[in-house]
C-alpha cells in the first residue's frame, strides 16, 4: 500500500480536501450558532469564517475536489463520478436541505461517512469492508454526532435547532449514548475477531453510564477539550494496531 498512488491519494484526500468539504459547508449555514459557541473558531473544533470567506469558500470547497475527482475517475474509473455525486448528496441533505435541524434524521445523516470505505476499497482495489464493520462504523457515526449535539445543546437550543438531542433532552440523549454504545459493544464481540474494540466500547458505555446519573447537564469547555485531544491521540496511536492485526475483520 505505501507504493501505491490510488493509496496516497486517497490518503491525502481523505485528510483535507474531504473534511472542507463536510466541515465548510457546515461552517456556512452554522455561523449562527457557532458564533457563540465558546468551543468554536479553534484548531480543535473548527473555524468562524468571516463574511469575506463565506463568499470564497464555495469556490475554495470546489476547487479542491476537483482535482480528486479527475485523478480518482482516472484511477478507479467512471463509477467514482457517482461516489461524488453521492457525497455532494449526503452533505446537501444534511446542510442545505436543513437535516441537521431534524430530530432523528440528522443522526441518521451520518451514515454518509460509510462512503469513505467504498472509496477506500475502489480506490485500492480490494474488497469492500464486512458488513459488520460497515454498520459498525454508521452507528458509531451516529453516535459521535449524538455526543457533539451534547455539547452543543444550549447553542443549539438558542439558534432554534430541533437536534435530536434538543428535543428529547440532556439525560434521555445521555441514555441513548449508552444505548448506542452498547450495541457497538455487542456488534463488536460477536462479530470482529479482536475483543479490544468490544473492551473499548464497553469501557465508554461504563463511562457515559456514569456521566448520566453524576454528570453535568452541560460539559465544561475543558472536559471538551480534553476529551478531544485525548480521542485524537487514541486514533494516531491505534491505526497501525487495527491495520496490522486487521481489528474489524470477522472471526472465523
Amino acid at each position: 500500500m505505501f507504493s501505491s498512488f490510488p493509496f496516497w491519494a486517497g490518503a491525502v484526500y481523505v485528510c483535507f480536501p474531504l473534511g472542507l468539504l463536510t466541515y465548510g459547508w457546515n461552517d456556512l449555514g452554522d455561523h449562527e450558532t457557532d458564533r457563540v459557541n465558546p468551543r468554536k473558531n479553534s484548531w480543535l473544533f473548527g473555524a468562524v469564517p468571516t463574511v469575506s470567506l463565506r463568499k470564497r469558500l464555495p469556490g475554495i470547497i470546489l476547487a479542491t475536489q476537483l482535482p480528486f475527482l479527475i485523478i480518482f475517475t482516472w484511477t478507479a474509473g467512471p463509477k467514482m463520478l457517482g461516489w461524488f455525486a453521492a457525497l455532494a448528496i449526503a452533505n446537501a441533505c444534511y446542510n442545505t436541505i436543513g437535516l441537521k435541524r431534524l430530530p432523528v434524521l440528522d443522526l441518521l445523516n451520518q451514515v454518509g461517512y460509510v462512503l469513505i470505505f467504498l472509496l477506500a476499497s475502489w480506490l485500492c482495489n480490494l474488497p469492500q469492508l464486512n458488513t459488520p464493520a460497515i454498520v459498525f462504523g454508521a452507528i458509531f457515526a451516529m453516535q459521535s454526532h449524538l455526543f457533539g449535539q451534547l455539547m452543543d445543546i444550549d447553542e443549539d437550543r438558542q439558534a432554534g435547532r430541533h437536534s435530536t438531542a434538543v428535543v428529547i433532552g440532556v439525560i434521555p440523549s445521555k441514555l441513548l449514548l449508552v444505548t448506542i454504545m452498547l450495541a457497538l459493544t455487542l456488534i463488536a464481540y460477536r462479530y470482529f475477531r479482536s475483543p479490544v474494540v468490544a473492551l473499548f466500547m464497553a469501557s465508554g458505555c461504563v463511562f457515559f453510564l456514569i456521566d448520566t446519573v453524576f454528570g453535568p447537564r452541560r460539559y465544561p469547555v475543558w472536559f471538551s477539550v480534553s476529551f478531544f485531544i485525548a480521542w485524537n491521540l487514541v486514533v494516531i496511536a491505534s491505526m497501525h494496531f487495527v491495520w496490522r492485526y486487521g481489528i474489524f475483520l470477522t472471526g472465523a
